[in-house]
Order: C-alpha cells, then structure tokens, then sequence
C-alpha cells in the first residue's frame, strides 16, 4: 500500500508540474494555480509516506 501511495505523490506532483507549465505557458493563471495546487497536494502526500516510513524502521 505504500509504494501505492507513493506513486499517488509522485503522479500529482508530475502532473501539477505539467499543469503548471502549460498555465503559464497560455496565460492561464486558473491553471497555473491549479498546478501548484496539486504540487503541494503531492508534496504533503510524500512527506506524509517518509513519516510512515521513518516510524517503521
């Protein structure tokens, strides 16, 4: 479960990376934002995992 998760983190920061480049790209800031937003989103999803992982070992 996870490696799951830590997949999840990895997709949404990718994507929001993606996101964001194409807002900027166009002129979008909605999407630009959006990017960010999923950055983050996928940032905390990883910290979160290394957390659950430092407390195992």
């Amino acid at each position: 479960m996870a490696a799951d998760e830590k997949a999840k983190a990895k997709t949404e920061q990718t994507v929001g990376k993606a996101e964001e480049a194409a807002g900027r790209a166009v002129g979008n800031e909605r999407l630009t934002a959006k990017g960010r937003a999923d950055q983050t989103k996928g940032d905390a999803r990883q910290a979160k995992e290394k957390i659950k992982d430092a407390g195992r070992h």
